[in-house]
């Protein structure tokens, strides 16, 4: 069929298709494939399909199906596993895919295919009911909220009632806990949609496919493209992949990586990390990805690997990247990879560092530098006066720089604070990517969970927003619009500042001075005049 295209990094692969049929995810799932690293198999539908299946035509309900029959039956032929089998399960994952990327603005769904009855069976191919159930738990959740738009927090309610003990504390639940939670999750499944969860996992497959794909219509993909100019039609591809467990016990876990500092453009690994865990615990913004300097103790062959990966991707792609990955019982597998979002000031040292390191030329450095305005790469950094004041807390730096501002609880306030002429800092429990009109408007963004890499963080740092997360001493009351920050109360409309170098949060207007990459600058200022001087009659 002209619209199924296979990532299989066994060689038989389709021809590298580009990401304007089977989007920007699966062209670089394609590229690693060929390339010989470490890919899940799985067949992807292109873009072609998306705009048939949102019209919600019969035809295109038909080849959705086609598309999706065939594509399970190579995947069962490449895996040796059945779909909703009994004895040995395949179970997938549905991502979507833009012809160009926009981290976390449409949507993903894991464990399809999980039944009953291929939950016993993968019960008896692991041993490890509690991988079951949690499964189990996470695609009623998923598929509830993205096929059918029901609100996540009668779901994380429940979650919330066996994991988070009296005292405040947060602990894992085990597998009986976990299985009366899955049941939980379905009868609130059915209490919400007025239907049962589907049995029929095929079924499962084809709604969420048309889910995804109807994804790329939502209000947040489109003010991402509206605020990154992005001229393409609002389509994307289905990319279905065989599931690789990340939550599969503690040699398991999930991770984000960039191959050099998207913030200064550090050349270094640039990670976060969460053992027993699925990709989307780290890149969803409710979790803080704490767990990277355990892993080159617990795992040191797979840092090992990711080290030789983060090599390996910049030579061959040519640039900084944002991968995501995971790791199953000590196996390493990567998930995706996409040129990295980056702020300004990184745009300039990774260009420049690249070219010393071989791997671009000066006239590719040039060109990717050519959108930027080179005379306003600047940062701010808190002047000699900060050491006067006290830290009301510290946070994760994921955008660096200072922030001054005053304090908005949600979108809507910070959208009237902007429009009267007042910085804003966006203060958030989480932050999430419908929450990308705030950040535009915003000149900082504070928030209580989520990781460096989460979408929220790369979104914010593209924008070249300063961006603090995981502020564990911060909890935020919508309600009363206030917070308290490490015992202060913080009203809405106080005065806030964030370092984004330190990650520091301090009460009051810092006083900053602003610096500029004047090395990196003074570089590509030359390499410009001996353009010009080359190409200039003699």
């Amino acid at each position: 069929m002209s619209d199924l295209f296979v990532i299989d990094s066994r060689g038989g692969a389709d021809d590298v298709a580009g990401p304007e049929l089977v989007g920007a995810k699966a062209h670089g799932l394609m590229r690693l494939a060929r390339l010989g690293l470490p890919v899940p198999p799985g067949f992807v539908l292109g873009t072609g399909l998306c705009a048939a299946v949102v019209a919600g035509s019969a035809a295109a309900d038909r080849a959705l199906r086609e598309t999706l029959t065939a594509g399970i039956r190579w995947l069962e032929q490449a895996t040796g596993a059945g779909f909703g089998s009994r004895r040995r399960p395949l179970l997938v994952s549905v991502r979507s895919g833009g012809a160009v990327s926009m981290p976390g603005m449409m949507e993903t769904i894991l464990d399809v295919g999980l039944t009953p009855v291929s939950r016993q069976g993968l019960i008896r191919a692991t041993g490890n009911p509690r991988l079951a159930w949690d499964a189990d738990r996470r695609l009623v959740q998923g598929f509830a909220t993205t096929v059918h738009a029901c609100p996540a927090e009668p779901f994380e309610q429940r979650m919330r009632q066996i994991t988070v003990t009296a005292g405040g504390e947060t602990a894992a639940p085990d597998s009986m806990a976990l299985a009366q939670l899955a049941e939980q999750y379905r009868a609130l499944f059915h209490s919400l949609t007025g239907a049962p969860f589907p049995a029929d996992p095929m079924e499962q497959l084809v709604q969420a496919a048309a889910a995804v794909f109807r994804s790329s219509q939502s209000a947040k993909a489109a003010e991402y493209r509206r605020l990154q100019n992005i001229a393409q039609p609002p389509v994307t591809a289905v990319t279905v992949q065989a599931m690789v467990f990340g939550n599969a016990g503690g040699t398991s876990g999930a991770g984000v990586g960039f191959t050099r500092d998207p913030t200064t453009g550090e050349n270094r690994l640039y990670l976060d990390f969460l053992f027993n865990a699925q990709g989307e615990d780290v890149v969803s913004g409710r979790r803080v990805g704490s767990d990277v300097a355990r892993l080159p103790h617990v795992l040191p062959a797979v840092w090992a690997e990711l080290e030789r990966v983060r090599r390996c991707l910049e030579t061959s792609f040519g640039d900084l990247q944002d991968f995501e990955f995971t790791v199953q019982e000590g196996r390493l597998f990567l998930l995706q990879t996409r040129p990295g979002k980056r702020t300004p000031w990184a745009a300039v040292q990774v260009a420049v560092d690249l070219v010393h390191d071989g791997i671009i030329d000066r006239a590719q450095a040039l060109q990717r530098l050519a959108s930027l305005d080179l005379d306003q790469v600047e940062r701010c950094v808190a002047d000699a006066d900060k050491t006067q004041s006290v830290p009301l807390a510290r946070a994760i730096a994921a955008g660096a720089g200072v922030a001054v501002g005053h304090a908005a609880f949600d979108v809507d306030r910070a959208r009237a604070l902007a429009a009267s002429g007042v910085p804003v800092i966006l203060v958030r429990q989480h932050t999430v990517t419908e929450d990308v009109a705030g950040f535009a408007i915003a000149d900082g963004i504070l928030t209580a969970t989520g990781s460096q890499t989460s979408h929220a963080a790369v979104v914010a740092r593209q924008l070249g927003k300063v961006c603090l997360v995981g502020c564990s001493g911060l909890r935020v009351d919508s309600a009363s619009r206030q917070a308290v920050l490490e015992g202060t109360v913080l009203h809405e409309g106080d005065a806030l500042s964030l370092d984004g170098l330190s990650g520091q949060v301090y009460a009051g207007c810092l006083r900053v001075r602003r610096e500029r990459p004047d090395a990196a600058l003074a570089e590509i200022a030359r390499w410009r005049a001996e353009a010009a001087w080359s190409m200039s009659p003699s």
